[in-house]
């Protein structure tokens, strides 16, 4: 007979071996990179201790790998705790296979998902996958898949998810990034839907990692990603505080946080910051750090986009999301890109009961040939359905300009604001004063003896006729504050409509103008 100490011994030495990952070469080449291992991501991001691994004896076999299994089958799967609250994550360990996809793996992966939808709590990857193993995934095997991203469908809007990218990302695994929440990338590292060798094969382009799918591109150029990170570190950092701001899942309510800075605390520096001049350029980062609590704004794709701000931050120790114009930016226009990342923020935000502020300093949309080819109307009508269709607490503050149809996506008088005020600088119109004036009065400046001194008449009557006391006397905006008052306003406004319910005409969906 075999003695318990002696199976107890058998059964450690295999978890031992199995927790070494793919071998010592393998485990160096992660290092020469600068990149954590698998299971020290999992250690540096959850809470000491907390982590219960489920699925570590399961292994895969590859064809190319025939004296040895595959610890774990490339992903190690479980659950713990961040903040002591629960989440369960997949982490693809590149040591195993390029972290390639297999079917043991990826059978872990589902039993995570399944766990994530069944206790409520959020879903996190931590990718560093080479995609899926082609030699596993033909035929038959191949015509089940897909699943993978549709259970990832299903759990959208339930549950939080995040997919780091902390290494090379291709083929399906991109996937995952694309359908999740919240996407830090470390630089470094890549996402595509082809590698480099296959893309030279099918249409012959001869590219770098970088060039094809790097942060350079992610977090600058096509907005896949939220966030660009130095390294591993900063993205699991940043994975922590992200999840800070939201409920476990959208059956709860966000988390709050106390703080020590008075709900009612005098903004001072906005005068300071904000131009009288309607033409005059500022950084809208100002004012928002100048607002929420304790001056720490969590920003979603700062790189990109950049004269629309999208981010978390708290108020009264609530989280909220913010959406403001960057005046410092193209003047804050609105665009292609600024109109799909505004409309993706409100839907993350509205998902989960997380309440929006609108800072409005908008000159309203880009026209022209270029941006019509591009399908601004569609991506316009993207950020006005999305600010349509939120039923969380929405407060807009107009700072400066907000005209056209700027005025509305970024959450007008018609969108259910709970409460909209503006500063004495705000100007409401369907365009600026010059606009107004070269169009409706062209040719009566023209005629005149002083065209010079008839436009600047012009433009000044107009102006008085889009003055914010206006506005407030025909009931179209609630007050007109003091920007000193401006963080004081927005908490009054979300301790009253915390409670906010909202019923929509029964509906499977709308059509989304994506």
């Amino acid at each position: 007979m075999t003695s318990f100490e002696e199976l107890n011994q058998k059964l450690h030495e295999k978890k031992e071996s199995y927790a070494q990952g793919g071998g010592e070469k393998y485990v160096q080449r992660q290092r020469e990179q600068g990149k954590m291992l698998a299971r020290e991501r999992i250690d540096y991001l959850l809470d000491d201790g907390s982590f219960m691994e489920i699925g570590a004896l399961a292994h895969g076999q590859h064809p190319a790998v025939k004296d040895r299994h595959l610890p774990a089958d490339g992903v190690i799967t479980g659950y713990g705790t961040i903040d002591g609250r629960r989440v369960v994550l997949a982490a693809y360990d590149y040591t195993v296979m390029a972290g390639s996809m297999g079917e043991q793996g990826e059978t872990k992966v589902q039993r995570m998902r399944d766990m994530a939808l069944a206790w409520g709590c959020p879903m996190l990857w931590l990718v560093d996958s080479a995609g899926a193993r082609v030699q596993e995934m033909v035929g038959s095997q191949f015509a089940r898949g897909g699943y993978v991203f549709k259970h990832q469908v299903v759990m959208s809007g339930v549950v939080p998810q995040v997919a780091a990218v902390l290494g090379h990302c291709a083929a399906g695994t991109a996937y995952v990034p694309a359908l999740a929440d919240f996407i830090p990338m470390v630089k470094g590292t890549s996402m595509a839907l082809a590698g480099r060798h296959l893309v030279k094969a099918a249409v012959g382009e001869d590219v770098t990692e970088e060039e094809l799918g790097g942060t350079s591109v992610h977090c600058h150029i096509s907005g896949v990603a939220d966030l660009e990170c130095e390294d591993d570190r900063m993205a699991l950092d940043a994975t922590r505080e992200y999840l800070s701001f939201f409920p476990s899942n959208n059956a709860d309510d966000p988390p709050m946080r106390p703080t020590t800075d008075a709900w009612n605390r005098p903004c001072n520096k906005i005068a300071e910051i904000v131009p009288t001049d309607q033409k005059k350029a500022y950084d809208m980062h100002d004012v928002i750090d100048d607002i929420v609590d304790d001056g720490f704004f969590f920003e979603m794709k700062p790189t990109w986009a950049q004269s629309i701000i999208t981010g978390f931050a708290r108020m009264d120790g609530r989280p909220v999301g913010i959406v403001a114009n960057n005046p410092m930016v193209n003047g804050g226009i609105l665009d292609v890109d600024t109109a799909d990342k505004a409309a993706r923020f409100v839907w993350l935000c509205d998902a989960f009961e997380i309440p929006l502020i609108f800072l409005q300093d908008v000159p309203g949309f880009v026209v022209g040939k270029a941006v019509e080819a591009q399908g601004i109307i569609r991506h316009g009508a993207k950020m006005l359905y999305a600010v349509s269709e939120a039923t969380v607490p929405k407060i807009t503050v107009i700072v400066r300009k907000a005209y056209g149809a700027g005025y509305f996506v970024m959450n007008g008088s018609g969108y259910e604001p709970d409460l909209i005020v503006a500063y004495p600088t705000a100007e409401i119109s369907v365009m600026g004063p010059e606009g107004a004036v070269n169009i409706g009065f062209r040719k009566q400046i023209e005629a005149s003896a002083d065209p010079e001194g008839t436009r600047k008449m012009l433009e000044d009557e107009f102006r008085k006729l889009i003055d914010p006391y206006i506005a407030a006397a025909h009931g179209y905006i609630d007050d007109i504050i003091d920007p000193a008052a401006t963080r004081e306003t927005i908490v009054k406004g979300l301790r009253m409509s915390h409670t906010k319910r909202i019923q929509r005409p029964p509906k499977k969906h709308g059509v989304y103008p994506v």
